[in-house]
């Protein structure tokens, strides 16, 4: 059978937030992608709800392209506690988590959701912007550390 990086973290010892290296895939051609765990809540005790996630995920699919290129996607995790990124190239969580913390204070002042039509969105009706804005505020103001363990301080805040 085939291992999951993901269920191979131990969700009982990580400490959120935080921005986690969870792999790196190199091409035979020589091209490489990352898949980041951008975590919000502490796993298994705590969950967004969905239309917050659903927000924070058309705000941080647009925001952070404009702090990263080369984003490809990045999407919910379904225990609703953060999102993964994929991007390429070779990045530093350090590079990482000062682009999310730019976005998400970003996202505490923007008046605006991107792509909430039903032309848009598979479900535009599922958003709010005041619980998207309450969640980035706790990861600003708790800082995100590059070490899922935090056995170091805070890298942003």
């Amino acid at each position: 059978m085939a291992q999951v990086e993901s269920f191979l973290l131990d969700h009982t010892k990580v400490k959120a937030p935080y921005v986690r290296l969870a792999g790196t895939e190199q091409h035979e051609k020589g091209s490489s992608l990352q898949k980041y765990d951008l975590r919000f809540l502490q796993p298994n005790q705590d969950a967004m709800p969905t239309s917050a996630v659903h927000t924070l995920e058309h705000l941080l699919a647009t925001y952070m392209r404009d702090e990263l290129k080369g984003i490809v996607d990045i999407s919910p995790m379904g225990c609703r506690t953060g999102f993964y990124m994929i991007i390429w190239d070779e990045h530093e969580p350090k590079e990482i988590a000062t682009a999310l913390t730019k976005v998400l204070e970003k996202v505490i002042t923007t008046e605006h959701i991107p792509a909430v039509s039903a032309l848009e969105c598979g479900n535009y009706r599922d958003h709010s912007l005041f619980a998207a804005q309450e969640y980035a505020k706790m990861v600003v103001e708790a800082g995100l550390s590059g070490d899922p363990f935090r056995t170091e301080e805070a890298i942003t805040r």
